[in-house]
């Protein structure tokens, strides 16, 4: 069963926040108005209400605060554009536990924006689980598009694809990939992506805003493996190839590289946004995730990251 948000732990989360950007980070109003997506009214509200609730001592009471310290040195050694680190549970240790929350509370932020946006999305346990997260939410000013196929090796539907679950709860104009994740062919790729209704689909996928990507691993329990995508021989052919995570199912090494061929020239999902127009935000913990996640971030396959403080701590270390 999902846990539902608890409101008053969020909107402590985001008192402490303002607190930490204005007495430790030294930001203005202004700034931290514009970061947390606030009025600036809002943002002086909180910034008070951080020291009449106790927040703010001669530190920043509240877990928060050391993990928004971690997100200003992530922010800094990877250059990503946004960062949010969530507090380590270490009595819970599944990888969508207060990550979905963080996520859905990011997605719908981006909903509240008066500027009309295209909002990129890709699928997975985690994303999924944000989904469910979510409450209905009237956007119709926003595109909500799929970076991802939602069809397995098997011709079935992935039950991970999330853009069906959001057009329940938003009322935006969503658009599909009705296409499998991974092609049995090069032609058969180069055949769905001649077709005009996903040509535009795709056409719309590059000019995203922002996007939200969960980061796989390629590891024996890899999800492409799992989840019906990829043979267990090629998975094999990833891995001696170098492979240690994948987005929207597109491999990558170490170093962020691509990996050639094998399964990559087949992949019929969207290709990553580029970072140089997106805000592409990875959202993924765990020591699991740590190889790709070190791959995505140094290859600037993202630029902005969603995570815990654990895997914060390793990926600085």
């Amino acid at each position: 069963m999902v846990v539902k948000r608890d409101v008053n732990s969020s909107r402590l989360d985001f008192t402490a926040k303002a607190g930490w950007l204005y007495y430790i980070a030294g930001n203005s109003q202004d700034e931290i108005a514009h970061k947390l997506g606030v009025s600036r009214q809002t943002a002086q509200r909180l910034v008070s209400r951080a020291v009449s609730q106790g927040l703010i001592k001669i530190r920043l009471d509240h877990a928060v605060g050391d993990c928004m310290e971690l997100g200003a040195r992530l922010g800094a050694r990877y250059g990503l554009k946004f960062v949010e680190v969530i507090p380590s549970d270490p009595q819970v240790q599944t990888a969508t536990a207060g990550l979905a929350q963080a996520a859905a509370a990011e997605i719908e932020r981006r909903l509240a924006s008066e500027k009309p946006l295209v909002i990129a999305i890709g699928t997975g346990h985690t994303l999924k689980a944000a989904i469910e997260e979510m409450v209905p939410l009237d956007a119709p000013h926003h595109k909500i598009v799929s970076l991802t196929g939602n069809i397995t090796r098997e011709g079935s539907v992935w039950f991970y694809n999330v853009v069906f679950k959001m057009a329940d709860l938003i009322t935006a104009k969503c658009f599909p990939m009705p296409v499998p994740v991974i092609a049995s062919s090069q032609q058969e790729r180069a055949t769905l992506h001649s077709q005009p209704g996903i040509r535009q689909t795709l056409g719309l996928a590059a000019r995203a805003d922002v996007a939200f990507v969960g980061v796989g691993d390629v590891g024996p329990q890899a999800a492409l493996f799992i989840d019906g995508f990829i043979a267990k021989d090629e998975l094999a052919l990833l891995q001696s190839a170098g492979a240690v995570g994948e987005i929207v199912g597109w491999t990558f090494d170490k170093d962020g590289r691509l990996i050639k061929g094998i399964t990559n020239d087949r992949v019929a999902s969207a290709p990553i946004p580029s970072c140089d127009r997106t805000l592409v935000i990875g959202v993924a913990k765990g020591e699991r995730k740590l190889a790709a996640l070190y791959g995505a971030l140094r290859g600037h396959l993202i630029n902005g990251l969603i995570t815990d403080a654990l895997t914060a701590e390793n990926l600085l270390a």
